[in-house]
């Protein structure tokens, strides 16, 4: 136990050292201010530096991240129905998957999972 602490304690120590490292030699300075300004053909810009974005697309967007994280948590249930106890097994992948059911229903409900209203 101790042995495996003070292994811990030295990748730690050699990440941190390494990431201070890092930080250190890739230090930018920046001396001339037009090195940050867009460059167009050596005018001023004619459009704006930020592009509208839909918020509703972004909902969209987070929650099919939810459920594809969901199907990477259910994935793994299937390996432990051997090795676990079948009801409790059952009750909690029914649980979860209960939740994730009525978090859908809400949205739907909700709209918020249309396109266009």
């Amino acid at each position: 136990m101790m042995m495996m602490m003070m292994h811990t304690m030295i990748i730690l120590i050699l990440s941190i050292m390494l990431m201070i490292l890092i930080k250190i030699i890739s230090k930018k300075s920046i001396t001339d201010m037009n090195k940050l300004s867009p460059f167009e053909c050596g005018m001023n810009t004619i459009s704006y530096k930020r592009l509208p974005f839909s918020s509703h697309f972004f909902l969209i967007a987070v929650i099919f991240l939810i459920f594809d994280i969901e199907i990477i948590l259910i994935a793994p249930t299937i390996m432990t129905m051997k090795t676990s106890f079948i009801n409790m097994w059952m009750y909690t992948s029914f649980m979860f998957i209960t939740i994730i059911i009525v978090g859908l229903y809400y949205e739907w409900f909700n709209s918020l999972i249309e396109w266009t209203k």
